[in-house]
């Protein structure tokens, strides 16, 4: 059975991320529109497809390669990301 989709709290607590870091993810494209749903200004993740996307970059997220399993976010990701629409 597929794992429910979850908010953004709980998909940077499982990325041991930073939930300004997710929300620039999603601006920059990273996480795939097909990954989440949308509904008024509230997301909701599919954490596993989410994870696959992630995973299957070719792109440089802020460090030579992404292991979702071991990310650790730059000091610039952490900062406070006043931006809500996301």
């Amino acid at each position: 059975m597929a794992e429910p989709f979850v908010a953004i709290e709980d998909l940077a607590k499982h990325f041991a991320v930073s939930i300004s870091t997710i929300r620039s993810w999603v601006r920059q494209g990273h996480i795939p529109k097909d990954t989440y749903i949308k509904i008024g200004n509230t997301y909701r993740f599919d954490k596993n497809r989410v994870s696959d996307a992630l995973t299957s970059l070719n792109v440089d997220l802020e460090g030579p390669s992404v292991n979702v399993d071991h990310y650790v976010p730059t000091p610039e990701q952490l900062e406070l990301d006043l931006d809500t629409d996301v």
